[in-house]
């Protein structure tokens, strides 16, 4: 677990798109160095890393790596490497420790490198490679893609592949200081340059044995199809936490400089996808060449998994009075559960979701459970899971909106509730009734009930061929289709008897195309008929390692292609004006993940007099 710490912004380099152009004379005092390493292991890193500017050219730098070898930590350097290529020095920090270095090189060319960093660096730089090649050390090499280099990729592929084990980065120049300053000069279109990319990864893959050495950072993911697992930020590297000179604490690594927009909506990548930085969406746009992958399903729940325990001991909060270090918690991703008298640390590393999204299910809908079963996928929620909710201690602090929170499992059941409420409408219906996507039927009883009193003609569709055989056995009372919704629609006579209900319950992300089969529910459904959309967002899971372990061994496939909410459909259903929302029930803090939307179809002489 890496910490980043910036010791000075100065440089014996001068990049056209440095981040910290205009801050190039703000050094940091040896002592805070100091004293911010010896912080990082507090908060239980087990890695420092510096970083600046510069940082091999400061006077401190064998003193540093010294302290952090004297705590038991290791070592790493962010460095244009140009120190490096003195095997001496090598030796000296290696002793120290020295296991990590993330090394620029813009070119595989002194015309090209140099004229980016405009400085005479080439030789040295491409000397620490040879230096640091074979030795047991993480290496990567960093290029910032831009106009000037664009052209000349495979170069630099030709120059880094032959060092084994070291891996070469391609990334998207970021519109910050240097920059945005020179922004049209330095800047190429983001796709035209990740088909550059794509096209040096191929080309070095063919050619050398790279074994995944060859990875990208910052572009879109749905420019680099096939290449997705390449993509590399801090997070993959393992960092944790950095901190800037002159701040007081470290804060957790994210990527808020950079965004998704409203086209990556539902992509199966966006998780782990960065979008695009900010400043190059304020400064070019861009937004209509995006093309999100929406064929694929997605995970529709994410694990925190068990780091540690912490006793509680006598403090009023154990998040900021020392009990598990006054640690830069990252708000979505750390949960750290009240227990009998101790705080059970999880954490969420994944992928699958990006930190928006964690955030969102975390803190503003509340969807994080206690896995208190011990299976590898959760298939009865009311048994197998416990709600945690923000512990009582939490109201009222001044630091409620920045903190990730202490959170209390709740008894109760919440998901029973919610189940019963749907089951009761159910009992109610009468006539013509269409279920899209039934499942292992979980509401049975109530259709069965109410097909038995010959209220009821039920005809059920799921995709699954299986379930419906061993379902049809079960309900002889039911007529039952195996095939997709949008298949059946298709294929279905236009001029067939309508149904005076149709359901779509918890199978509406299972939709491949939810909106064709809107469009023909409208067509398919009597005047005054409901249509009924019951499903669930996304939640998260604490679990124990080994629970953890099993399910994400676990062989079993994905089913969502989505994990809309009840406002995500509404959105939808309003550009249906046929469709009346008569009543929502929507996640909230509360309750469980469940939402659920019923409409009504206007008659003919309604819809006339609302479009009028």
């Amino acid at each position: 677990m890496k910490a980043m710490i910036k010791v000075g912004y100065g440089c014996n380099e001068h990049c056209t798109f440095c981040h910290t152009l205009e801050l190039r004379s703000i050094d940091a005092e040896a002592a805070e160095v100091s004293r911010k390493i010896r912080r990082a292991k507090e908060l239980g890193h087990t890695m420092v890393v510096l970083s600046g500017g510069e940082p091999t050219i400061r006077s401190e730098l064998m003193h540093w790596a010294a302290e952090v070898a004297a705590l038991k930590m290791d070592f790493g350097l962010i460095t244009n490497g140009r120190l490096l290529s003195y095997p001496e020095v090598v030796d000296r920090l290696q002793s120290l420790g020295l296991k990590y270095v993330y090394l620029s090189l813009h070119g595989g060319s002194a015309r090209v490198h140099n004229r980016l960093v405009r400085a005479d660096a080439f030789e040295q730089s491409c000397g620490a490679l040879s230096v640091l090649a074979g030795r047991p050390i993480d290496v990567t090499v960093n290029c910032v893609v831009t106009r000037q280099n664009v052209d000349h990729l495979r170069e630099l592929v030709d120059l880094v592949m032959p060092y084994e084990r070291i891996r070469l980065k391609f990334s998207m120049v970021e519109p910050k200081g240097g920059g945005e300053l020179l922004f049209r000069a330095l800047t190429p279109d983001v796709f035209d340059a990740a088909a550059r990319v794509r096209d040096a990864i191929e080309y070095g893959e063919s050619k050398y044995d790279s074994e995944g050495r060859l990875v990208h950072g910052a572009f879109p993911l749905c420019h680099l199809k096939g290449l997705e697992d390449r993509y590399d930020d801090l997070k993959t590297h393992g960092f944790r936490s950095m901190v800037e000179v002159g701040e007081s604490d470290f804060f957790p690594v994210d990527d808020r400089n950079k965004a998704h927009l409203p086209q990556c909506e539902g992509c199966v990548h966006q998780g782990g996808c960065p979008g695009l930085y900010r400043g190059y969406i304020e400064l070019r746009a861009g937004g209509e060449r995006l093309v999100p992958s929406l064929e694929r399903p997605r995970s529709n729940s994410f694990n925190y998994r068990f780091q540690r325990f912490a006793e509680w001991g006598e403090v009023d909060c154990p998040l900021r009075d020392g009990a598990l270090g006054i640690s830069p918690w990252d708000r979505g991703r750390d949960l750290l559960v009240e227990h009998r008298g101790r705080v059970a640390l999880f954490r969420a590393d994944t992928r699958d979701f990006s930190d928006a999204e964690i955030e969102r299910t975390k803190l503003q809908r509340g969807q994080v459970y206690l896995d208190v079963s011990r299976k590898a996928a959760v298939d009865d929620f009311a048994a197998d899971l416990r709600k945690l909710d923000r512990s009582p201690r939490c109201e009222g602090c001044v630091h409620q909106t920045e903190c990730s929170g202490l959170w209390v499992p709740r008894a109760v059941d919440v998901f029973g509730p919610s189940d019963e409420d749907v089951a009761r409408r159910i009992r109610t219906l009468r006539g013509d009734v269409l279920d899209l996507g039934f499942g292992e039927g979980r509401y049975a009883e109530a259709f069965g009930a109410s097909a038995a009193a010959a209220q009821l003609c039920y005809t059920g569709i799921d995709p699954d061929e299986d379930l419906v055989e061993r379902q049809r056995k079960a309900w002889p009372w039911a007529h039952l289709v195996a095939g997709t919704a949008e298949a059946w629609f298709r294929q279905r006579e236009t001029s067939s008897q309508p149904f005076d209900h149709i359901l779509i319950l918890r199978s509406w992300n299972h939709l491949q195309d939810p909106a064709f089969v809107i469009a023909a529910c409208a067509h398919c459904l009597r005047d005054g008929g409901s249509l009924a959309i019951v499903d669930n967002v996304a939640f998260g899971l604490a679990r124990s390692r080994s629970q953890t372990d099993r399910a994400e061994s676990s062989a079993a496939g994905l089913e969502h292609f989505r994990n809309d909410g009840a406002a995500e459909v509404k959105a939808l259903l309003a550009r249906h004006p046929q469709f009346e929302l008569v009543e929502e029930s929507p996640v909230n803090l509360l309750g469980s993940n469940q939402w659920m939307l019923w409409y009504r179809r206007r008659g003919e002489q309604k819809m006339a007099s609302k479009l009028s």
